[in-house]
């Protein structure tokens, strides 16, 4: 279907991107296309047929994308500004589109489908990493999406993709990888958004993978957090408010002495599942 150019959308309805929602436009469409076939390339599929979120679709770049892709995408965006190209899209593609007027952190996305639901999205720069850590920080495990596609600025996308000992090794790492594989799936300059935003972006992919067993997201997100908060002190430090961390560390042969970074996430699992 043939769909007029997002700069054409974009002029016609007067928007402009918001800093305070923190909106950058992503207007080029082979890039929106490629990052709309990463769950066909990565896991777990093709969109075709499937169910979607997608959070801060603006004008509809990516949406039409993935509209494209054959998916059924519901769209939460609290900028009304932006609604009428959104209505614009659902016209194009009958049936395939839900636009809902709110804001993603105070919805419970898994009420909006009946069954499995991918994730994708040019997350808004102020709630990004918020979302994320919602996403990945569900106490049941496997979730209800089956991937997230999710653009970022690339220093957080770093740091979700981060391997232990090194400066971006951190919480959001962990979060990210104890029972889930992310990767960094495409790098995107700055030139391909309008405005540009000061630094560069990547999108990373994220598929669930199992848990492993009695670990409890709680218990690990209080020692990563403890851990982390202080990274530049030793464990002995850091972890003197976690109830049983020392003794769990002496139990498990981990040095006091060593700083936060350079444990690996299999110790920071065997950590949590000591006192879990």
């Amino acid at each position: 279907m043939s769909l007029p150019p997002l700069r054409e959308v974009i002029a016609r309805h007067g928007l402009s991107a918001s800093k305070a929602l923190g909106q950058n436009f992503l207007l080029d469409e082979q890039l929106l296309d490629r990052i709309a076939a990463l769950p066909a390339k990565l896991g777990p599929g093709p969109l075709d047929g499937q169910d979607v979120l997608e959070i801060g679709p603006g004008p509809g770049g990516l949406t039409r994308a993935l509209l494209r892709a054959g998916a059924r995408v519901t769209a939460i965006e609290m900028d009304r500004r932006c609604l009428p190209a959104l209505a614009e899209l659902d016209e194009a593609f009958p049936g395939q589109l839900t636009v809902i007027e709110g804001d993603a952190m105070a919805i419970d996305h898994d009420s909006l489908f009946e069954g499995p639901y991918a994730v994708a999205a040019n997350l808004p720069y102020n709630v990004g990493t918020a979302l994320f850590v919602r996403w990945m920080g569900a106490e049941s495990w496997p979730p209800r999406w089956t991937s997230l596609t999710l653009m970022f600025q690339q220093e957080v996308a770093q740091r979700i993709v981060a391997a232990p000992d090194t400066g971006a090794f951190g919480r959001l790492a962990v979060l990210g990888q104890w029972r889930a594989e992310a990767r960094i799936a495409m790098k995107v300059h700055r030139s391909a958004f309008t405005p540009p935003p000061k630094v560069m972006s990547a999108v990373v992919h994220v598929t669930p993978a199992a848990a492993p067993e009695g670990v409890s997201m709680r218990v690990l997100a209080r020692v990563t957090e403890a851990a982390f908060g202080q990274r530049r002190k030793m464990l002995r430090q850091s972890l003197k408010g976690v109830p049983g961390a020392l003794e769990a560390l002496d139990a498990l042969g981990i040095d006091p002495s060593r700083r936060a970074e350079t444990l690996t996430i299999a110790e920071f699992c065997a950590v949590a599942h000591a006192l879990s």
